[in-house]
């Protein structure tokens, strides 16, 4: 009779089976959605930025000259729509001050409606300009000038806080340096609770209950009691409609983005993380276009909140972000009574800690004056101040960056040399050129050949140089031409590849000839 054979279940291992739908699910998931710290850290974090929003918001809408809910409105849909779609994690995007500066005259001259459909038409510039790698423009924008734009940013948000301590009961300044030495000393007890949240906490509670009469949130202005709907801007959609508001669109759209983009490389650095810029500005474009049909006044990024958010609160994910929009408007509609009572020295001593924090005073510092060039310091010093006297960050990064192309230019214009070796026959001349040759350097390069010399031949040996534009070419023209005029035979040697194919190109058509 045959033995009964046994068949031995097969058993798969992990490394080559399937994982199941939950797992790939968990797989997916990010690291921090479990760790209750993290949580903590987001959710507090969102808690302080909200309230720091608040009044931030109002002001703008008055700047802007709408409702104080259109700015409201615009912070909350601009944080809660970025924090799915942006590319910059942890940064706060609201109704920001330079916005409400550019649409603020569409609306005193058209109306809410034609500052709303500007907003839309903002937003789908920044998606084109997104789309076409406008951001990658970011990597032109020189240390000195991220320095400076850091430093002007910490003094503008001071002096934005230098009117809420004008005028004022005398009460609010003791609070204001309460409110200053607990962020400062409450660290060195727990960091459990953000410091910021709890300056907010006690000052409200000592003002509240002893009943000290000093300026207040709802001083601001009325605050919503309903969340926003979403509709169409009324106006008429025509051609003239959409001349009128493309000139604000467009100036919107770059502010926004040159902000949005400098702000998420200042996260970049202080993270230690690297962030999409172009999904930012794509980002930023879809976040504007849903505000717009919810009625908001747009914005862009926020440096002083997102150094609350970042690095005030410690945040790093973006669920403070969604946070900080959505507690905006839990906090307006559900207990604006009690933030109303919010004192605003107690907010004004959060910022005050922000811009102090902000600043960059290492850079500042006579030992690293000393080092550093004199051309750097200019740029740097050059940024802060557009950007103080303008009141717009934009400004001031535009200008120091155009300072700095100049303060290069001038530096490397004057590493392109010109050594002569005469040949012992002297029937020959080579001039050895060093250095970049480009429209500065070029324009000194036919001074520095003399055209008097006896040799039959002259050679310009090009191996150490390099020829960027048109410039160079034309004064290489020029050089021949003044040779030749002089009987004298002149030959171009050890042109590298680039260098020779635009010789090649525009040799010859830009003096007119030889």
């Amino acid at each position: 009779m045959p033995t009964p054979t046994t068949s031995t279940p097969t058993t798969s291992t992990p490394s080559t089976s399937t994982p199941s739908p939950a797992a790939r699910l968990r797989g997916l998931k990010p690291d921090w959605l479990s760790d209750p710290k993290v949580w903590r850290t987001e959710v507090l974090a969102g808690l302080v930025v909200a309230l720091a929003l608040i009044p931030e918001a109002i002001s703008f809408s008055i700047i802007a000259g709408v409702d104080p809910a259109i700015g409201l409105f615009a912070s909350f849909t601009m944080a809660v729509t970025i924090a799915i779609v942006g590319g910059r994690r942890a940064m706060i995007s609201a109704a920001t001050g330079a916005v409400a500066l550019v649409i603020a005259p569409l609306n005193r001259e058209h109306g809410l409606g034609h500052l709303i459909a500007a907003v839309i038409l903002a937003g789908v510039i920044q998606i084109a300009l997104g789309a076409l790698g406008v951001a990658k423009l970011m990597r032109f924008v020189p240390r000195s000038v991220m320095v400076g734009f850091v430093n002007a940013l910490a003094i503008l948000v001071f002096m934005t806080q230098v009117p809420e301590m004008r005028d004022v009961p005398w009460a609010v300044y003791p609070l204001i340096v309460g409110g200053l030495a607990l962020m400062v000393f409450f660290p060195k007890v727990t960091k459990v609770i953000p410091a910021p949240l709890v300056s907010i906490a006690v000052l409200t509670v000592i003002t509240v209950a002893a009943g000290i009469a000093v300026p207040t949130v709802g001083d601001k202005g009325e605050l919503p009691s309903s969340l926003p709907v979403p509709g169409l801007p009324d106006v008429p959609f025509t051609l003239d409609t959409l001349t009128t508001i493309a000139p604000y669109a467009l100036a919107m759209a770059l502010v926004g983005l040159m902000e949005s983009l400098m702000t998420a490389k200042l996260v970049d650095d202080i993270t230690d993380t690297h962030s999409s810029k172009t999904r930012e500005s794509i980002g930023q474009g879809i976040a504007n276009i849903v505000t717009g049909f919810f009625g908001g006044m747009g914005g862009c990024a926020m440096i002083g909140q997102t150094m609350i958010n970042v690095k005030v609160s410690g945040a790093r994910t973006r669920l403070s972000t969604f946070l900080a929009g959505s507690f905006l408007m839990v906090l307006c509609i559900v207990f604006g009574p009690v933030v109303s009572d919010i004192p605003m020295a107690a907010l004004v001593a959060v910022m005050v800690m922000v811009s102090f924090a902000t600043f960059d005073w290492h850079s500042i510092a006579p030992r690293t004056l000393k080092r550093m060039p004199a051309g750097e310091i200019t740029v740097m010093a050059v940024t802060v101040a557009c950007v103080v006297v303008t009141h717009n960050l934009a400004i001031g990064v535009v200008v120091g960056s155009i300072t700095a192309m100049v303060v290069f230019a001038k530096r490397v214009a004057h590493l392109a040399t010109v050594t002569p070796v005469e040949a012992p026959d002297g029937a020959q001349v080579v001039y050895v050129v060093t250095g970049e040759l480009f429209f500065a350097s070029s324009n000194d390069l036919v001074t520095q050949f003399d055209y008097a010399t006896g040799a039959d031949k002259v050679v310009i040996d090009l191996t150490a140089a390099h020829i960027w534009d048109a410039s160079s070419v034309a004064a290489l023209d020029a050089i021949e031409t003044k040779y030749k005029q002089r009987g004298k035979t002149v030959e171009i040697v050890g042109l590298n590849q680039p260098s020779a194919q635009i010789h090649e190109k525009l040799s010859g058509g830009l003096t007119g000839g030889h």
